[in-house]
Formats: C-alpha cells, sequence, structure tokens
C-alpha cells in the first residue's frame, strides 16, 4: 500500500491540470443530481403538505339519489341525512374516530359595516376544525361545545373572506351580519396552501355552529358527511360500514354506492404519493445520467494515462514489479478524482440548497404550490453510492487494460 500511495501521489502532482479538470467535471454532475433530487424532494413534501391541508385520513360523502330498487321502493329516490340523526348514526359506528355532518347554504350575504359579499357558510360541529385542519390565528379560536349545544350566534372566517370582509384589520370579537342576524367573529383560519378541495377552498368559506345553521336557514339535512379513522388502512372498511348504516336507517340499498358518492382522500393521497415519487425518479435518472457522464470523464483520461505511461508501466513489470502495484495506484487516482469532486460538488449544492430556502414564499404561488428544495439523508447517501460506484469502475477498466500490457511490447512503444 505504501508503494502504491507513492505511485499515485507523484502521478498527481505531475498532473495537476488534468486532476482539476477532472475533479470540476465529477462536481458539476454532483451539483445536478443533488439539485434535482433536492427539487424533488421538495416538491414531494410540498404536494403532501398540501394534499393534507383539507384533512388527514378522511373521507367525504355527498347526499345523492339511489340507483337500484330496494324492498318494492324503485330507484330514484333522494338521500338526505337529517342534522338531528349524526349522534345515532355515530353511535352506532364505534369503529370511526368521527363523523361530521357538513351543512352548506351557498351564496349568503355576510356584511361588515358597509362590506357585502355573497359567500358560503357552513354548519359543522366542533369536531370538524380538526378533522379539516380549521386552525386558527393566534388571538382567535374554533368553535366550541358551548357555542354547539347554547346555538350561539359565533362565525369562524376563513382567511381571503375575512380579509375582504375586514380588510387588514383583526375581525376577531367584532360583529358582522349573516343573513341579516349579528353574528360575533370568534377566528380567522391559518393562511395554507390547499391542492385537494370539495365544495370551495376554505380560505373563502365561513363556518358557524350546525345547530345554530339549522335555525338559521331553517333547513334540517346536511350536504354531505365527513368520516373520520384514526388508521388510514381502515378506511374502505369504515366507508363500506357508514354506508350500511345509513342505508339501514334511511331504507337503500348498501350496495348502492351512487346513494352516497364518496372521495376516499387516503387513496387520492396515495396517488399522489405515487406520482410524486415518480418524479423524484425521473430526476434522479436524469441527474445519474450527468453524473455518469462526468465518470465517463475519468475513466476517459484514465485510459489516456495508461497510454501516455505505456513505456514506464513496462519497465517497472520488467523489473519484477507486482500486478497491485501497477493497477493500485489507477484505481486509487480514479476513485480519488471522484471522491474529492463529489465532495465539492455536495457542498457546492448543499450551500445553494440553505440559500433558497431563505427566499421568502408569501405571495409567490408557484413556490407555495412547488416548494423549496430539501436535501435528506436518503439523498446524500444516494449520490455517495453513485459517486462511489463510478470512481470504481473508472479507475478500474484502465487499470485493468495497464496490468495486460506485455513489458516486451511496452519497451518497443513510441
Amino acid at each position: 500500500m505504501k508503494v502504491i500511495f507513492h505511485l499515485f501521489l507523484q502521478s498527481a502532482t505531475l498532473g495537476r491540470k488534468r486532476a482539476f479538470l477532472t475533479i470540476a467535471a465529477i462536481a458539476w454532475g454532483t451539483v445536478a443530481i443533488l439539485l434535482l433530487l433536492a427539487f424533488g424532494e421538495g416538491l414531494k413534501r410540498q404536494l403532501g403538505s398540501n394534499a393534507r391541508a383539507m384533512g388527514e385520513n378522511i373521507g367525504v360523502m355527498w347526499m345523492s339519489e339511489t340507483t337500484k330498487a330496494w324492498k318494492g321502493m324503485n330507484p330514484g329516490r333522494p338521500i338526505r341525512v337529517r342534522i338531528d340523526d349524526l349522534p345515532v348514526l355515530k353511535s352506532r359506528l364505534p369503529e370511526l374516530e368521527d363523523l361530521i355532518g357538513e351543512a352548506i347554504f351557498w351564496r349568503t350575504n355576510l356584511t361588515s359595516g358597509r362590506k357585502t359579499v355573497a359567500g358560503r357558510v357552513k354548519g359543522v360541529s366542533v369536531a370538524y376544525g380538526e378533522a379539516r385542519k380549521q386552525y386558527p390565528v393566534e388571538g382567535g379560536r374554533f368553535l366550541s361545545p358551548l357555542d354547539e349545544a347554547e346555538r350561539r350566534r359565533v362565525i369562524f372566517l376563513g382567511n381571503e373572506l375575512a380579509e375582504d370582509l375586514f380588510g387588514k384589520e383583526d375581525p376577531v370579537g367584532k360583529t358582522m351580519l349573516v343573513a341579516g342576524a349579528p353574528f360575533t367573529v370568534v377566528g380567522v383560519m391559518q393562511k395554507k396552501t390547499q391542492m385537494g378541495a370539495y365544495a370551495g377552498m376554505d380560505k373563502d368559506h365561513s363556518i358557524i355552529p350546525i345547530s345554530t345553521w339549522k335555525a338559521l336557514f331553517g333547513r334540517p339535512t346536511v350536504n354531505n358527511l365527513v368520516v373520520k379513522v384514526s388508521d388510514p388502512a381502515k378506511m374502505k372498511d369504515a366507508i363500506a360500514r357508514t354506508r350500511e348504516v345509513i342505508a339501514a336507517k334511511y331504507g337503500f340499498d348498501p350496495s348502492d354506492e351512487r346513494a352516497l358518492p364518496t372521495w376516499d382522500t387516503v387513496e387520492s393521497q396515495k396517488t399522489t404519493r405515487n406520482m410524486t415519487v415518480g418524479i423524484q425518479i425521473f430526476l434522479g435518472i436524469i441527474g445519474a445520467l450527468t453524473l455518469l457522464i462526468g465518470g465517463v470523464g475519468v475513466a476517459n483520461i484514465m485510459y489516456a494515462v495508461v497510454k501516455e505511461r505505456t513505456r514506464e508501466i513496462g519497465v517497472k513489470m520488467a523489473l519484477g514489479a507486482k500486478a497491485g502495484w501497477i493497477t493500485g495506484p489507477f484505481v486509487l487516482e480514479g476513485l480519488s478524482y471522484t471522491l474529492v469532486g463529489g465532495a465539492a460538488g455536495m457542498l457546492i449544492a448543499t450551500l445553494m440548497v440553505l440559500a433558497m430556502s431563505f427566499i421568502p414564499t408569501d405571495g409567490n404561488q408557484v413556490m407555495e404550490f412547488l416548494g423549496t428544495p430539501k436535501l435528506s439523508p436518503a439523498i446524500g447517501a444516494a449520490t455517495a453510492s453513485i459517486l462511489g460506484v463510478i470512481g470504481l469502475l473508472a479507475g478500474w477498466f484502465p487499470a485493468r487494460r495497464a496490468a495486460a500490457v506485455d513489458p516486451a511490447a511496452t519497451l518497443r512503444y513510441e
């Protein structure tokens, strides 16, 4: 090993320019693959966060009509779950974490001072806040059990709706009119980037207790149900079981899925994850090919080194040099160039990703949706593995060629 390291250092010292260019090529390839993978990782995390912004482990069931005959009743009957039946239905579904009714009045006059907008008013229970991630900004709150029990006239606003009505001032504690009735604003939703939605984006809606909603608008039924489970693996069974219980209560075929069309968000979020993994793999392949080009450059340079030193190698072998003394310096040289270039590339890419993390995303819709690049231990390990393989191969093939040289032929080589 001492002889091998001595020969390697001697060769590297004599070819400084070649070594610098080789290291630069590997560094460039490393920066390319790390940045591509970092953008892919950032995209995966942001899309996952955007998909979960509507809620995690939930299913949404809409009221519709039957499409199958059932016990002498013709298809086409409307199915409407009553607000008063929600506690009974929930008691029959202990496997659920929650069953939440959502009653919606689509266009209602919402007034603050002289400003009036036509907005959506939802009547929901307290559990809706956690299930649908309706988190209030500091200084406010979501609905409370007492609000629902006492039919209080309190309202929780989406962040953009609150800005439309109150401008830049804090609306918490202020009074506004909902369909001409006075309500007190108790909270404003935190801003969130939401990819999935139904019945419009959360930023534009307003929420009141479902008991208050029923008294104000006089409608006894819900528009849809939100089914929440603790374990995402149980979502399909939970949806089927919920449909069975509702079918028994309202008299329709439990296999009639169109009577209660359902969106399984667990399944859709899984699709989103698979899509982002596919994007990551694609970007990784592009980056790996870029790095491979740098590796080919290292191999070509090493082949050139072997050709330049053909007579030297022949003399060494004629004097009794072992095969390992010939191949060792070439393998070590290829690995060293690759690893030094890889380390430089990793440092540059890390600094670039760190710098991009300081770019503000507020107000930038593209950055809010796509996210900022993120490096992870998995990305570092994958890049290091690719670098190691490329460095080994880039040195091994030229080294094998050098060891196969015929000493007699090399002494005549020009």
